[in-house]
């Protein structure tokens, strides 16, 4: 891949940068090639010291709106409260393009969210002869529906809005090939380059005593496990793994009804759970306790934990927190499972946590929210899919009975994961990415 020394690209999320996984990426991908890149986003979790060292990288980190006192009107007052948070966004954004980043080449913006990033963008680059490329991670439109329903005249307004904007974009990346085809097909876009999410180099498998090894040393920096939960007993805990923003597009509580049935179940061994018939059959193994971890951050957390708080589990545990960007994978190579609750808005988008997931070499069951989740995920090879509680619920059991020792179901998928071949961001990106968005 050709040096770009002199280049600048503007990179831009509307969002927690710590949260952006994928932007991220693109800056640091941009920087490695000798593109000076400009990188905006708000400020609130940690950032990478990859990211924040790189000589040629220079962020610039807008403060979080300072409007949180009018989240408590914001059912009653929607418009109003969403119209002032717009205009304030609209306001630094274009004063950071226009007047503090340098010149760029290329503009190169997250979308969601499309208000009022795709028209700020769009506008600073036509102002200083700069191309836009927009990488569509979702719809807006759909994001906004889950709030107010698809029939909303401010969510069809959206959708027009989002297509507008996107049709004058000069270069389109996206990250499934049912989005791609949405876009050209449904959108009248020319060309969108597809570019998959694949782990980044620290998402890598580990063997069963370096993953204990990996737990014990991040218990030295986080409460991360209860202290009745022997992690170098022969009969270990299980360590199930959830990544989240905390936002409506996942389903939590579809998550705590199934870790309440499996607990159900497992109180007497063989007692019910729903019919029983299933637990009943079940070869009678020992069946480990379940440390259930969900790291994140996002604006439902709070009224999650108050739930989890209530719950009464006797053979699991479940806990919440925030890791900091270099132990988040070493959380995943530590994991026995992963555990994905993503409902797209569109059906269209895949979540990143499964491609970080099975890149640490890690089996994955998933809400099965459509066809385009079979880009990622193969039923039975990599990965289950289940579409309710029930069938995560089952899942689990039929996952862990035996463990450590005898789960075979387990073992089979994480050695179909380790024996396929996998793609990391920087090979993907330097052959999807990198001439889509330098030209």
């Amino acid at each position: 891949m050709a040096s770009k020394q002199g280049t600048r690209v503007t990179v831009i999320v509307l969002g927690d940068l710590g949260r952006s996984p994928r932007m991220r990426y693109h800056a640091l991908a941009l920087a490695d090639s000798g593109v000076q890149v400009d990188l905006i986003g708000y400020a609130g979790s940690a950032l990478p010291r990859a990211l924040c060292g790189h000589p040629r990288i220079r962020c610039h980190l807008m403060a979080p709106m300072p409007l949180r006192f009018l989240n408590r009107f914001k059912n009653a007052l929607f418009p109003a409260v969403s119209l002032v948070k717009i205009v304030v966004q609209a306001a630094r954004l274009l004063w950071l393009l226009l007047f503090v980043v340098g010149k760029p080449d290329a503009v190169l913006v997250q979308n969601p969210p499309a208000v009022p990033t795709l028209m700020v963008a769009l506008l600073s680059a036509r102002l200083r002869s700069a191309r836009l490329i927009i990488d569509w991670h979702n719809f807006g439109y759909t994001m906004l529906a889950l709030k107010l329903g698809s029939s909303s005249l401010i969510v069809r307004w959206m959708r027009r809005h989002e297509r507008a904007l996107g049709r004058r974009a000069d270069a389109h990346l996206c990250v499934s090939r049912a989005m791609q085809l949405e876009l050209e097909n449904h959108w009248g876009f020319s060309k969108a380059t597809l570019l998959y999410d694949r782990p980044a180099a620290g998402f890598m498998s580990a063997e069963p005593d370096e993953r204990r090894a990996l737990l014990h040393r991040l218990t030295s920096v986080s409460a991360l496990v209860p202290t009745q939960y022997r992690l170098d007993a022969p009969a270990r805990p299980a360590i199930l793994v959830s990544a989240t923003s905390w936002t409506q597009d996942e389903d939590f509580d579809l998550l705590l009804d199934a870790l309440a049935r499996c607990d159900r179940a497992l109180r007497p061994f063989d007692g019910a759970y729903g019919s029983g018939q299933a637990v009943r059959e079940r070869k009678r193994l020992p069946f480990p306790r379940l440390l259930m971890l969900i790291t994140g951050d996002g604006p439902l957390r709070e009224s999650y934990e108050a739930r989890i708080r209530g719950m009464s589990l006797n053979r699991i545990h479940v806990q919440t927190l925030w890791l900091s960007p270099e132990d988040y994978p070493l959380l995943l190579r530590a994991a026995d499972l992963g555990v994905c609750l993503h409902r797209s808005s569109s059906g269209l988008d895949l979540p990143m946590k499964v491609a970080d997931m099975l890149g640490s070499g890690l089996p994955v069951c998933a809400l099965d929210y459509g066809p385009c989740l079979g880009e990622q995920l193969r039923h039975g090879e990599n990965g289950l899919l289940f579409s309710d509680s029930g069938g995560l619920a089952e899942q689990i059991l039929d996952l862990f009975n035996g463990f450590p020792d005898e789960s075979p179901l387990l073992d089979r998928l994480r050695c179909n994961i380790l024996g396929s071949t996998r793609r990391r961001w920087s090979e993907e990106w330097r052959d999807a990415a990198f001439s889509t968005i330098i030209g």
